[in-house]
C-alpha cells in the first residue's frame, strides 16, 4: 500500500511519533488483498486499532499528490460507543492525518451541538462521533453524508450492546452505497456478524489473536482476600506497585463513590468516573490524571471505556466483572501499544470458582497470590528512598550551607532519621491484612488429589451428610431466638466477623440467648483475631472454653451446613393427619 512508502505523510507521522515497527492489527489491515476492501476485523481493546483504520482508510482519502483536497463535506466517518472513546479517536488521527492537511471535526454527547455545526459547516476531511449525537446532526441537516468513501464502527459489539443498533443502521442507510464499511469489534456475537453481513460487501475477514502484541505485555495477577478487605487490599495494592496512574474497577457507581471517598482519606490523590457525572466533570477528572495532580481513578465499565492514559501501568478489579469480555476491556487500559502493565484481579473466597470461570473464558492464565503486606511494602519504600533522585543530584552552595549547619546541630543517625519520616509522611499509610488461606484454585487441588486406586474404598468412606471427626474451637455469639436468631443471617454474619468462609464454620447451636457455634482450628487463630479487630460489631463473638453441653431449659436448635456436594433441600413438611369427628362436619387435627 501506498502508506508503507517512506514519503507518504502518514509514514512520516509514524516515525514522528515514535513508531519502530506496526502493531499486528495494523500490518493485518494494510495486508495483500485487504486495499480497497471492507474489512470486518476483531481485535482486542489496546491493540493499535484506532491507526490500523486510519492506516487503511487513507487510499481513500488522500490523493495522488499525498495531501488531502480543501475541506468541505466529509470524506471519512467513525463512530465510536462513548464521548471519551471518541475524542480519543480524534486526537489519534489527527496527528496521524496532520503531516496531509487533514481537518478533523468531533461531535459527541455533551459538547455544544452549536458549535459542532458550524465546524461542520465550515468544512471537515474525518467527523468522528457517538451514534446518537451523529443521527441529529444528520437529522437537521449538519452533517452531508453525500461524498463518505469510508464508514468505521469501533468498538461495534459495545455498540450494540448499549443499544445504539437502530442509530447505527440509521446512518449508515444514509450513507453512499459506494462507500468502503470497516468494522472493528472485540468480539464478534452474531449480531455483528448480521450488521456486517447487511452493509458490508465481499469484507475482508481478519482476526488478531488475543494473545498479539496489544495484550502480550499484561501481568494478570489474581489476589485471594478475605470478604471484608476489599478497600484495604486495595490500599496495599496501589502503595506496592507506586503506578504513575492506576485504574480501580468496581462494579456500581455507589461502590464508586465509597471506595473514592475511602481512598481520598487515606491520602491518595484519587478521581472517580460514574454515569452521574457530565461531560465537564468528566474532563476535569481527566485532566487531573493527565497533569499528575491525581494517580488514582476508580470508575466503572462504562465510564471508563475508551479511556487512554499514556502512564496507566496498574489496574485493580475491586469487583469480579460480570463477563470476560468486560474483563478484557478492563485489563486493555493497561499495557497499550507495547507498553508494559499489570491487572490484578481481586477474589473473595467464595467467589472463587466463578473468578476461575471469567480467567478461562478470558483465556487469560492469572498467577495466584495473596495481598501484599506492610513489611512488603516498607520494603520497597526503603528501596524507593535510597534510589530517590533527591539522593542522587548534586547539590547547590545553598543546599551544602544548610547540610553544614544541619550536621552541627545535630548528629547524622537524626538528620536521616528525619528524612525517613519526611519521606513516609507523604506516603499512604499501608494496611494490615489477614492471609485468607492457603486455598489453592480448583485445577491445583485436582492435581493435589490422590490417584483413584490410592483412595480409601467406598464402603470405608464416610456416609453422605455423615460429619467427619476434625479438631475444632467453639465459640459464642449474643444472639439467640430471643433476637430471632437464624442459620440464614446469622452464618453469613460469622463468616463476615470472623473473615472466614462457610466451609470453615461446624455445628451451630442457637439457644435462647445465644448461639453457639464450631470453627475448623486451621482458621481459628485468624478468626479470633478478625473478630477482635471489628469496629462496630453486629454481634459479641468471644470464644468459648471445651464443647458445649446443652443448657437446662435452654433446648438448642441444631442445625448443620448441608453437604457441598449436593444442592440444599427444603425439608418436606409432614402433612397433620386429619380425622373427622363422629356425627358433625368439623376436623380436629391429629396430635
Amino acid at each position: 500500500m501506498k502508506c508503507f512508502f517512506s514519503d507518504h505523510p502518514l509514514a512520516r507521522a509514524l516515525v514522528e511519533r515514535g513508531y519502530a515497527e506496526l502493531t499486528a492489527v495494523q500490518a493485518a489491515v494494510l495486508g495483500d488483498g485487504t486495499e480497497g476492501r471492507d474489512l470486518l476485523v476483531s481485535a482486542q481493546t489496546g491493540s493499535g486499532k484506532t491507526v490500523a483504520y486510519g492506516l487503511s482508510m487513507a487510499d481513500s482519502l488522500v490523493a495522488d499528490d499525498q495531501m488531502m483536497e480543501p475541506a468541505g463535506r466529509p470524506l471519512a466517518l467513525v463512530i465510536a460507543p462513548t464521548r471519551e472513546l471518541a475524542l480519543q479517536v480524534r486526537a489519534e488521527l489527527s496527528w496521524l492525518y496532520d503531516p496531509a492537511g487533514g481537518q478533523l471535526v468531533s461531535c459527541v454527547g455533551g459538547m455544544d451541538p452549536r458549535a459542532e455545526a458550524r465546524r461542520l459547516a465550515q468544512g471537515a476531511h474525518i467527523v468522528v462521533g457517538t451514534p446518537g449525537r451523529l443521527r441529529d446532526h444528520l437529522e437537521r441537516g449538519a452533517l452531508d453524508p453525500s461524498r463518505l468513501r469510508a464508514v468505521v464502527l469501533d468498538e461495534a459489539d459495545e455498540m450494540l450492546d448499549m443499544g445504539f443498533r437502530e442509530d447505527l443502521e440509521f446512518l449508515l442507510d444514509a450513507t453512499p452505497a459506494d462507500r468502503r464499511t470497516l468494522l472493528f469489534s472485540a468480539t464478534l456475537p452474531k449480531e455483528i456478524v448480521a450488521l456486517a453481513r447487511r452493509y458490508q460487501r465481499d469484507a475482508c475477514r481478519i482476526a488478531v489473536e488475543a494473545g498479539s502484541r496489544g495484550h502480550a505485555d499484561i501481568e494478570h495477577k489474581v489476589v485471594r482476600i478475605a470478604p471484608t478487605e476489599t478497600e484495604h487490599a486495595v490500599v496495599n495494592l496501589l502503595r506496592y506497585y507506586d503506578s504513575p496512574t492506576a485504574m480501580v474497577f468496581c462494579g456500581t457507581r455507589e461502590s464508586v463513590g465509597h471506595l473514592q471517598a475511602s481512598l481520598h482519606e487515606r491520602g491518595f490523590g484519587v478521581v472517580a468516573l460514574s454515569g452521574e457525572l457530565n461531560q465537564a466533570e468528566r474532563n476535569r477528572a481527566l485532566q487531573a490524571l493527565r497533569d499528575g495532580r491525581a494517580r488514582v481513578c476508580v470508575a466503572t465499565d462504562v465510564a471508563a471505556r475508551g479511556i487512554d492514559l499514556p502512564s496507566l501501568d496498574l489496574v485493580i478489579h475491586a469487583e469480579l466483572p460480570r463477563t470476560a469480555e468486560t474483563l478484557q476491556h478492563r485489563s486493555g487500559r493497561t499495557g497499550r501499544a507495547g507498553r508494559k502493565g499489570v491487572s490484578v484481579l481481586l477474589v473473595p473466597l467464595s467467589r472463587r470458582r466463578r473468578a476461575e470461570q471469567l480467567l478461562q473464558a478470558a483465556g487469560v492464565a492469572g498467577n495466584w497470590g495473596r495481598v501484599p503486606t506492610v513489611d512488603d511494602i516498607r520494603a520497597l519504600d526503603q528501596q524507593r528512598l535510597l534510589a530517590a533522585p533527591v539522593l542522587s543530584e548534586e547539590p547547590g552552595e545553598d543546599d551544602l550551607a544548610m547540610a553544614q549547619a544541619l550536621l552541627q546541630a545535630r548528629p547524622p543517625e537524626a538528620i536521616a532519621a528525619a528524612l525517613v519520616r519526611l519521606y513516609r509522611a507523604q506516603l499512604p499509610a499501608a494496611e494490615e491484612v489477614c492471609e485468607p488461606g492457603p486455598e489453592a484454585p480448583a485445577r491445583e487441588r485436582r492435581d493435589a488429589r490422590a490417584p483413584r486406586d490410592a483412595r480409601a474404598p467406598r464402603d470405608a468412606r464416610p456416609l453422605r451428610g455423615e460429619r467427619t471427626q476434625r479438631s475444632t474451637m467453639w465459640f459464642r455469639l449474643n444472639i439467640g431466638r430471643l433476637k430471632k436468631g437464624d442459620p440464614r443471617w446469622l452464618l453469613p454474619l460469622i463468616c463476615r466477623q470472623g473473615q472466614i468462609s462457610k466451609p470453615d464454620i461446624g455445628e451451630i447451636r442457637i439457644l435462647e440467648r445465644e448461639t453457639r457455634f464450631e470453627v475448623d482450628a486451621a482458621v481459628a487463630d485468624h478468626f479470633l483475631a478478625a473478630i477482635r479487630r471489628v469496629a462496630h460489631p453486629e454481634g459479641r463473638i468471644e470464644p468459648l472454653e471445651g464443647a458445649p453441653a446443652e443448657s437446662a431449659g435452654q433446648p438448642a436448635a441444631k442445625t448443620s451446613r448441608p453437604h457441598r456436594d449436593r444442592p440444599d433441600r427444603k425439608p418436606n413438611k409432614a402433612k397433620p393427619a386429619r380425622h373427622a369427628e363422629a356425627g358433625s362436619g368439623k376436623r380436629r387435627t391429629a396430635g
